[in-house]
Order: C-alpha cells, then structure tokens, then sequence
C-alpha cells in the first residue's frame, strides 16, 4: 500500500463518517452512572461540577447533567478521592454510559497503569488509546514506559517483558487476574504477552514487586490486562469502532475493530485484528528479516442474569505465520491459540461480604518452528519442532467492606504443561538422509493450588495493606528422556511456597503521600528451568539443560514510595531494594556433550546462593499552560549476581522519556513530541557474553486531530532523525556478533471510528 493510497483511502472514510452524522451527543440530557469496579455496586453522592452545573449522583449512582463541547468535568467522593475527565473523556463516558472508579484503599499499590494519555488532570490515569488497540504485540504498549523493557529476538513480534531485570516466569502475567498462557516454543517465540488482544484490553496495570498476591505469586511484578467491562444499557444498543494504520517503514498494516449490541441483559461483542510486515530498514540502511502476519479474532458475551448476578464468557483465537526471527535458529511457521474464560459475579446484599466472583479459563497453543525460510548456504539440515502446551484453572474470591477496612480472599488452581520434538533431517555429510528427534518438553507438568487473602485498613491519613498467599507446586515429566533421566533419576518435585507483604502508605499535607512496603515472595521454577533439554533457550547459543530438583527461588523486598500531587503538577518515585536468595540461574557444564555439533556447549540451570537488585522509576507530569503538558520518566535498575561477583545478565540501563503534549481546539488538536535518551549499558556479564551497549537518542513526533465525536487522525514519524541504534535487551542475529538493529525512519498514519 502506497502513501497517496493511504491517504485516499483515510479521506474517503472522513467523508463518510461525516455523512452518517455519528455524533450522538447533540442530546441535550444524558445519564451515567458511577459503579465501584470491584463489586460493581453504585457510587452514591459522589459530586459533580460540569461548567455551570453541579449536583450529586442519586441511589442508583447516576449523574443526569446537559452535555456542553469542551468542558472538563470534576468529581470527588470522600470513598474514591477526586478526579477529572477531560472533554474528550466527557464525550467517551457518555457513550458508555458507565464508569467504574476503585476506592481510595484500593489503590495504594505500587502500580502505574498503562497505556497513559494526557490531557486531563495529571495525576490521574488514562486508557487505551486506540492506537494502541492496534498493537499486534501487546509488550510493545508495555514499552511505552522506561521502567519496562523486553528481550526482542525478533523485528516486530514476540517481544518478552522484563521490569527490573526480572524476567519469564519471575513476572506473573494474567489476563483479569486469572488466565494466562504458557509458551509452546522453547525459545519463547510466543511468551503469555504477546497472545493479550490489545484491542479487547482496557488497561494494563503493572503491580510492582512481591506485593499484589491476589493473581498469583508476583515474584518481581504481576501484569494485568483487564479486558473492557460488560456495558448493559435501558434501551437495545449497537456499538462498534474500527481503525485501520500503516507504517512505511517496512511496510505494516494494522487494522481493528468491534461490533456489539446491549440491552438491560445482554451484552454480545465481536472483535477482529489484523497485522503484517515486511523487512524494514535501520538507521544506515541495512534490512532486517522482519516478516510477519498475526491476528486476533473473537468474542465476548456477557449476560445480567438478574438483579445482582452476571456472567461474562469469552473466547480469542490468535494465529500468527511464517514471523522471522532474526536472532534464532529457526523462524515461526504457525501458532494458533485459543484463550476461553467464564466470569461470574454476584452482588450480595450482605452487612458486610458484598460479592463473590468465580473465573474459569483454559488456554491451548500449537505452535510449529522451523529453519525453511532460513537462507542456509549450504544447508546442511533442515529442522522442525511443533510443539503444544495447555494452561487451564479456576480462582474464586470473595469481597468483604467493613466501616474502616476491606478484605480479598479466595483461592485458585491452574495447570500447565508442554510437549513438543526437534525434528532434524540431515541433507549432506556423513548422516546425510537420516531423521533424529529430540525431546524438547518431556511432557513436563506443573500443577498450583493455592490460598490468597488481602486485608486492607484505613486508619486516617494512614493506610494499612497485608497480602499473604500459599501455594502448592507440584511437577514431573510424562515422557522423560534417557540422557536426562541418567542425570536426574528423580523429575518429581513437590513444593510448598509461602508468600507475604505489608504496606503502609501516609497522607501529609500538601498533597504528599509516603509509602513502604515489605514483601517476600517464593517461587518453584517454570517449565524450562526444570525440563527443558538440550536446547538453546538463553542469550548465548549454549543449549540449557533443565534441573527438576531445583530450589524455590526467594525475593525479599523493600519499595519506598513517594507521590506529590497538586492541581497541575505531579510526581511520583519508587525506590526499590531486593535481595534474592536460591536465585535461579545456570552455569556451563564442560562434562556435558551438547546435542547440535555447532553448539559451544551445554549449560545447567541452578541455584545461587544470593544475588541483589536495587533501582528507582521517577515520574513527573505538569501543565504548563497555553495547552501544554510535559512529563519527564525515568528508571534504573542495578543488579548485581553476589555469588559470582559481577553484574546479573539481560539488565537495562539507565532510560529516559520526556514527552511534550498539547491539547487545542476543545481536545480535538493534539500535537506531541517524545524525546527518549537510553545511557550506555557498561554493566555487563561475561559469564553470559554480554557486550557494552552504546548510549542512544530518539525523537517522536506525533498529530491527532478529532474532527467528529467518533472519527480521529492520527499521523507522524517515529525516529524522526534516522539514529542507528539497539536495545540492550536484544538478541544478536543468529550466526553473528551483530545485535538486532531498531527501526530508522518511520512515517506512519491512522484513522479510528466509533459508533
């Protein structure tokens, strides 16, 4: 697709957008109504000023008030603190119809919440913008802030998250607190992120450290995609949004979009994504194999099946082909994945316990590598590895308010597991025409049980959070191979592993609040740390070979908060602390013989002793008047393996984004530049083969326009000056000492309607 067809094509949906006249806010009354989001129940007499007029929301948690273009709105609770929407907000909320706000006890975590928009008050949080519904790859919204980053051995997919340096199965990544997935390829082509549907998401909410024990252990951080909500409505509805992009710089196409009808019981959405590219082009003009195809297609059906009981049940299909990782031995041919989940409520008129939820899931990958479209010369052999894993459960929770206090508890199940064989045909030497398997999985297991409870206390100006959970692990292998079973007879493990964190947070005067929180999480290792065998899984081209008898890794950690919050300025720091114990890494192992000749060895996976982490996030937000605002972020994380002395691998350096946004024309002109500056990464781990990593800077520029309520525009250029640059975290193409370079230049464009 060429620019000028782009462009046409962007114009001819302009005009008719405009000729449908979707703007449905010419109303003169409208109605929302303000819930709390985790019991659903109505927010009464929470207080509303809106340009001229003010007023309370009644029994019901309604707010009636005439719709005026370019106002903001300003609320406040004494439960749920005070905020404010922006006129685009305004506009938004009433098409929904609903908004739902957490109590001021409720969100005390360390926790930032992504993607953030601007234009409204700075200390509050925005949602998805829908160019980030787009995202073909749900790590890469993740990216948008310094304090995340993630190991890339491709172009532009399945990209892996890591926040402080931790990284895999350190970060619990569930999809509304309960499901997730489990990679099938063991070079985690497909890791649990990147099979998140952005374009269902509503936020992501990044709990920091060991602390959020309701969705698992968050053994460094627990990320949660929380889908959008059910939207029930008085009178039959139809919704919908589509929006199309493209960026030149290796040719993508992006394309989304919903449909969906409500009434006072029902709520039915169909959803479908789209995405592909080509190779693109660094900053001095070199290609990088960068193909790919991927989408997401399903459903979400949600019923009121009366007064005070819901049922939200949802399916998504991912499918992805023939994606080229550059830094890997072979590519992916196809993974498709199917995620289901049922979600049950009930509201219960009850003194105290106010609502019980119950979630169901069930996650299927099939997955299939191979080095077909690697241009081998000569090729010596030609390899395949299909490979599968399942990942279902249940979590049931309820919620109790008190006068001063609240308290989650419940408990949760989930099972995992993974098969899949190396196939490798040989084509010349010696071996010429034979087939050999290797085991990759085992058909390795891990089962969970576990036991979780939250109380949190309002004291004041002091609040109080214990978060405490139990789990059970078990695991073991169903098809344990004959090399592995000579090093490790016994692959039965069974552990138990106690977690526990409290928090106190302080309000002072002056909009200053302070923060401490205590946390010690324990984990059992994952699937590849314990089962893997004999592939190449980590940085360096040794082939890993897993330990089931691997201890429970600890993390005891401390994180100082400090947010200062007035009406246009904003700041917030986390410093963090961690000390590890039976850290899980690995070591080579010269008694053994690795699979693949071409290899340089096998590594072992173990336990040190001890290791440490420390860092700090900075954010600060501000309006500056005449429209602007700027926000400056940053994050460090240092770290340090304390057995071996010297620094832990795979840890970014210093990063830092200053982004410059204003907001014109009543919140329909919004222009935006972002400015990020990544220090040199001279901390580096020789064990692993770690290379310095030069410092880097990068300018965004950015143009939204909204000329109806339910059309926008958006166009600009990202690395707007061409720099040649890497991430720290990225791999280096496979056979070579050369890294993953990003992309140069890249002009991009995108239109999104809603209705």
């Amino acid at each position: 697709m060429t620019i000028k067809k782009l462009i046409a094509q962007l114009l001819l949906c302009s005009i008719f957008c405009f000729a449908l006249g979707l703007d449905a806010l010419g109303q003169s009354k409208h109605q929302i109504r303000l819930l709390d989001e985790s019991s659903d129940e109505a927010i009464q007499g929470a207080s509303f000023r809106y340009g001229n007029q003010s007023g309370l929301s009644d029994d019901n948690g309604t707010l009636e008030f005439n719709y005026e273009e370019g106002i903001n709105m300003a609320l406040s609770h004494i439960n749920y603190g005070a905020w404010e929407w922006s006129a685009e907000e305004v506009a938004q909320i009433i098409r929904q119809k609903i908004y739902h706000r957490k109590s001021i006890s409720q969100s005390i975590y360390p926790i930032t919440v992504l993607a953030l928009r601007s234009g409204q008050k700075p200390s509050a949080g925005m949602k998805l913008a829908y160019q980030d519904r787009m995202a073909h790859d749900a790590a890469d919204i993740l990216n948008q802030t310094p304090m995340l980053n993630s190991i890339r051995k491709s172009g532009n997919y399945g990209f892996d998250p890591v926040f402080r340096g931790f990284k895999y199965d350190q970060i619990n990544i569930v999809l509304n607190g309960a499901q997730s997935a489990t990679a099938a390829c063991p070079n985690r082509m497909d890791p649990p992120s990147s099979q998140m549907a952005p374009n269902m998401i509503d936020r992501i909410e990044v709990l920091k450290g060991p602390h959020a024990l309701r969705y698992g252990t968050g053994f460094g951080a627990t990320i949660n995609f929380v889908p959008t909500r059910l939207r029930f409505t008085d009178e039959a509805d139809t919704y919908g949004r589509v929006s199309s992009g493209y960026e030149d710089n290796g040719e993508v196409f992006t394309g989304e979009g919903q449909i969906g009808m409500s009434g006072k019981a029902y709520d039915v959405s169909f959803f479908g994504a789209w995405a592909q590219g080509n190779d693109y082009e660094t900053g001095n003009g070199q290609k990088v194999q960068s193909d790919f195809e991927r989408g997401s297609f399903g459903a979400n059906l949600g019923f009121k099946l009366n007064k005070n009981q819901q049922l939200r049940v949802a399916s998504t299909y991912n499918v992805a082909r023939d994606v080229d990782f550059a830094a890997l031995p072979m590519d992916l041919r196809k993974d498709d994945t199917w995620m289901l989940n049922a979600h049950h409520q009930i509201n219960i008129q009850n003194k105290q316990l106010k609502s019980w939820s119950t979630t169901v899931f069930a996650s299927f990958v099939d997955h299939l590598m191979d080095n077909l479209l690697k241009p081998f010369e000569p090729r010596m052999m030609n390899s395949k590895t299909p490979a599968k894993t399942y990942n279902y459960g249940a979590r049931s929770e309820g919620f109790w308010q008190f006068e001063k206090a609240t308290l989650f508890a419940g408990a949760d199940w989930r099972a995992e597991g993974a098969e899949g064989t190396r196939n490798r045909e040989f084509l010349m030497g010696p071996n010429k025409g034979t087939t050999l398997g290797d085991n990759a999985w085992q058909k390795g297991h891990i089962d969970k049980v576990g036991m979780f409870g939250e109380y949190q206390m309002d004291a004041g100006e002091l609040q109080f959070v214990l978060s405490g959970r139990v789990e059970v692990n078990s695991a073991d292998v169903d098809d344990a191979d004959a090399n592995f079973l000579q090093r490790f007879p016994n692959t039965k493990q069974t552990q138990f592993n106690p977690s526990v964190s409290l928090g106190a947070s302080h309000k002072y005067d002056g909009g200053i609040t302070l923060g401490l929180w205590l946390g010690r999480a324990q984990r059992s290792a994952g699937l590849t740390e314990r089962f893997i065998n004999y592939f190449p899984v980590g940085q360096d081209p040794y082939e890993m070979v897993g330990n089931p008898q691997l201890d429970a890794e600890v993390n005891n950690q401390v994180d100082i908060t400090f947010d200062w919050s007035m009406e246009k300025t904003s700041v917030n720091m986390d410093i963090f602390a961690s000390y590890m114990q039976n850290f899980i890494s690995s070591f080579i192992d010269p008694s053994l013989n690795p699979v693949i000749g071409t290899s340089p060895g096998v590594r072992t996976y173990v336990n040190l002793d001890e290791a440490f982490k420390t860092g700090f996030e900075f954010t600060w937000t501000q309006e500056l008047g005449i429209g602007l605002q700027h926000q400056m972020a940053v994050a460090y994380t240092f770290a340090k393996d304390l057995e071996r002395n010297e620094p832990l691998p795979e840890i970014a350096p210093l990063d830092l984004r200053y982004k410059l946004r204003g907001v014109y024309l009543r919140g329909r002109l919004l222009p935006e530049a972002t400015f990020r500056h990544v220090m040199e990464q001279s901390r580096i781990s020789h064990e692993y083969g770690e290379s310095r990593t030069p410092s880097f800077s990068l300018l965004d520029v950015k143009l939204s326009y909204r000329f109806l309520d339910a059309v926008s525009l958006s166009a600009g250029v990202n690395n707007l000056f061409n720099v040649n640059y890497y991430e720290h975290l990225s791999r280096s193409v496979r056979g070579t000492a050369d890294p993953i370079f990003a992309q140069g230049r890249n002009v991009f464009a995108s239109v999104s309607l809603s209705f």
